[in-house]
């Protein structure tokens, strides 16, 4: 099911972070199904030339680079090849992340540095290497956030902070690139089924749990934040800059404590 004309993107070009599964290959497939050409980009190249088969079973053009959101050099190849294969870009989906359940009091360093350099540092180093090319057409950058921040998530303060420096660059970017073109946005997606995620974090309990402090009752659907991506990447968002669109259901609005 669409909500938009099929050709609300046609001609435009986008590359998606972790668009090898989950909510970013959900965006992927449905940026393709609006028109664009479809770039994705993940440290495995199998789950990513999946993601591509499926965008050219349904007509659409496609493309899979391996590279690491951490590493300056491999990012800048990347780019550079979405460019040379479609000639231009002009949406970036910074998706890529990392997550795993751990106390503050037991988290090594080395494993709040990794999710901070994927999340944060991913997002920084994919925009700047996009920035000549979103400056080139009037592009835009659209970040996946979260709500952890958005009070004290038990275990995900790691995830928690490099969120909130997410959502500040994305207010950043939109200041200083908006003159220059370049729309800069985020959405902050609550409890999603069908992702690793939430079959990780939220098994049991714990997503009955999360169900009942939803005023919708229920989880979300891939497709409700690939609308909500569709929306902020096309015409129908032209004056909205510097934004965090939370998709949750209503959950962060909650304050019903959940189960410890």
């Amino acid at each position: 099911m669409s909500i938009f004309r099929d050709d609300v993107l046609r001609g435009k070009v986008a590359l998606v972070t972790g668009g090898g599964s989950g909510i970013c290959k959900g965006i992927a497939l449905t940026l393709a199904s609006h028109g664009a050409h479809v770039a994705v980009m993940g440290r495995k190249l199998e789950p990513l030339q999946a993601t591509v088969a499926e965008v050219e079973a349904a007509g659409g053009q496609g493309l899979a680079v391996a590279g690491d959101v951490r590493r300056p050099e491999e990012v800048e190849a990347a780019v550079a090849r979405v460019v040379e294969k479609f000639g231009a870009l002009d949406i970036l989906l910074n998706g890529a992340a990392g997550n795993f359940l751990c106390p503050a009091a037991q988290l090594s360093p080395n494993g709040f540095k990794t999710v901070i350099d994927i999340d944060l540092a991913g997002t920084f180093n994919m925009s700047r290497a996009a920035f000549s090319h979103l400056q080139a057409r009037g592009g835009s950058i659209l970040n996946i956030s979260a709500t952890l921040h958005y009070g004290g998530t038990p275990m995900q303060g790691h995830v928690a902070a490099a969120k909130a420096g997410i959502d500040a660059l994305t207010k950043n970017l939109a200041v200083e690139w908006g003159p220059l073109g370049i729309r800069t946005n985020a959405i902050a997606p609550g409890p999603i089924d069908g992702t690793e995620g939430m079959s990780r974090l939220a098994p049991g309990e714990m997503r009955d749990a999360l169900i009942a402090a939803t005023p919708l009752k229920r989880f979300g659907r891939i497709e409700e934040i690939a609308w909500a991506a569709v929306y902020l990447c096309s015409p129908a968002a032209a004056y909205v800059n510097g934004a965090t669109l939370v998709v949750d259901g209503g959950r962060w609005l909650n304050n019903m404590p959940l189960p410890g």
